[in-house]
């Protein structure tokens, strides 16, 4: 089963990034990891209510892959996938994708989204598609 649908937008320079959106009836919470040039960085939470959608990274895209789990806190279920980084169950920003236990984090499964290196890319989470792995 997919995790999630993902297009490529034509959009105009302004409006470029990594953008998610709910097209569910719950509110969700959604954490996003991708390499940089410093190293793995993991972010979360952004919380999407219904119907919803937000820019999680501005500007051109730098990565080919990024990796996403998100979490629906009205019904339950989750997005989520084999791609293992750290997060905590507060807003965070972690560096680096190792040890999570050691360092006090929880190990989450991501799935991957490949943006084929487009500049922008939006993630359309559905009812259809939760407990989905590896699927964009």
């Amino acid at each position: 089963m997919a995790a999630a649908a993902a297009r490529a937008p034509d959009e105009p320079a302004g409006q470029q990034g990594f953008r998610m959106c709910n097209d569910t009836s719950s509110t969700i919470g959604v954490a996003l990891g991708y390499p940089t040039r410093q190293g793995w960085l993991t972010e979360g939470w952004w919380n999407l209510p219904s119907g919803t959608c937000e820019m999680l990274i501005a500007g051109a895209l730098s990565s080919r892959f990024y990796y996403v789990y998100a979490i629906d806190y009205d019904q339950g279920g989750e997005w989520k996938g084999r791609h293992y980084l750290c997060t905590q169950a507060r807003i965070f920003t972690i560096r680096g994708q190792g040890n999570c236990a050691d360092r006090g984090l929880e190990t989450t499964g991501f799935f991957e989204v490949d943006t084929g290196f487009q500049h922008s890319w939006t993630v359309q989470l559905t009812e259809d598609t939760q407990s989905g792995e590896n699927g964009t």
